[in-house]
């Protein structure tokens, strides 16, 4: 790693850090304090949040103080279910022991900031047996907390046995869980700033991820990080054998390369904007992005939301009512065939 942070440009300023995407929590506490000084020695240290995803089984006391050393500010936890049946059914190493113990450790180090990441919609998980999870979350104090819907991704056990006809998706089920998710966290005091992430005030939001979905740049390091950099966007070879010997040869890491034009970024400035509770203020996003032939129709779009009731009108910025979020997905594909 030592070799990919020694290239990353000096006149870039880095507001907020966030290793994750994988469980750097693996890595041993001497591997992590040599992999946190070899970047901090090659970017600006003047950053407001460095997020560290970890998973239960992973977390150490050891581990966790050399990260705070180093300027950590916030644990995000991989629990996904408090329940051991539904954990067995996604095939995670950790079980609730793990997870209570992982907590104990990570509210003694005395951090500032935390997320519980929990899933939702699963195998054999009732709503009440979710709203038992999210109550269980509510109990630890964690100032943030993420869910996510169950998705199914390719090469997996779940995926498979979609494939073959043993889960099926129920678009009515998980209706009623993101229902039930909203109305609970928010009687528990959550502010709901994005459709999956809620915190307990303003100051306890991910900057981190903010920043990624107002389209401002970024730049990862590692095997399959993906960048956004210099109005173009481009990932790292996934094969870690492949990143080693690019590296090594001192060769160009970039695959995938993808310019990006000022509609692509409006366009995904909107996709994800519409996403946080704030909402996108249409005319003055086609300003800023200088969107001239195709600005009426993303006008007539918002129209049409607006009279289905699916967005809110309010100081020129439009916000996805609660019929609006569950139909996110469908509008952000018609957004992208505009």
């Amino acid at each position: 790693m030592d070799a990919e942070f020694s290239n990353l440009p000096r006149d870039v300023s880095f507001s907020t850090i966030f290793w994750g995407g994988g469980t750097p929590s693996l890595l041993s506490a001497k591997d992590l304090n040599r992999l946190g000084k070899s970047m901090l020695k090659n970017i600006n240290s003047d950053f407001s949040e460095w997020t560290v995803e970890m998973a239960p089984s992973t977390v150490k006391a050891d581990k966790l103080n050399v990260l705070l050393e180093l300027g950590v500010t916030r644990f995000s936890l991989g629990v996904q279910s408090f329940n051991a049946k539904v954990l067995e059914s996604l095939g995670r190493l950790h079980n609730p022991v793990q997870i209570n113990i992982a907590w104990d450790l990570i509210a003694l180090s005395g951090v500032n900031d935390t997320n519980i990441d929990l899933m939702f919609a699963l195998p054999n998980q009732s709503l009440d047996l979710w709203e038992k999870d999210l109550i269980i979350a509510d109990d630890l104090q964690s100032n943030h907390i993420s869910t996510y819907c169950l998705t199914f991704e390719e090469d997996t056990a779940l995926y498979l046995k979609l494939a073959e006809g043993n889960l099926k998706i129920d678009e009515e089920r998980e209706r009623l869980f993101y229902l039930n998710t909203w109305d609970i966290l928010e009687n528990f005091g959550f502010n709901q700033y994005e459709i999956s992430n809620f915190s307990r005030g303003n100051n306890s939001t991910c900057k981190h991820n903010i920043n990624t979905w107002k389209m401002n740049d970024w730049i990862g390091c590692g095997p399959s990080a993906a960048s956004q950099f210099s109005d173009m966007r481009y990932r790292n070879p996934s094969s870690i054998d492949q990143w080693l010997k690019v590296l090594t040869h001192l060769g160009d890491l970039r695959e995938d390369v993808t310019p990006l034009s000022q509609e692509m970024i409006f366009v995904d400035r909107i996709l994800f904007g519409l996403r946080m509770n704030e909402g996108v203020h249409l005319n003055n996003l086609i300003k800023s992005y200088a969107i001239s032939q195709n600005a009426n129709n993303y006008r007539n779009y918002f129209n049409e939301l607006e009279k289905e009731e699916y967005v809110n009108l309010n100081d020129g910025y439009y916000k996805l009512t609660r019929e609006g979020k569950l139909r996110s997905d469908a509008i952000g594909l018609n957004l992208m065939s505009i």
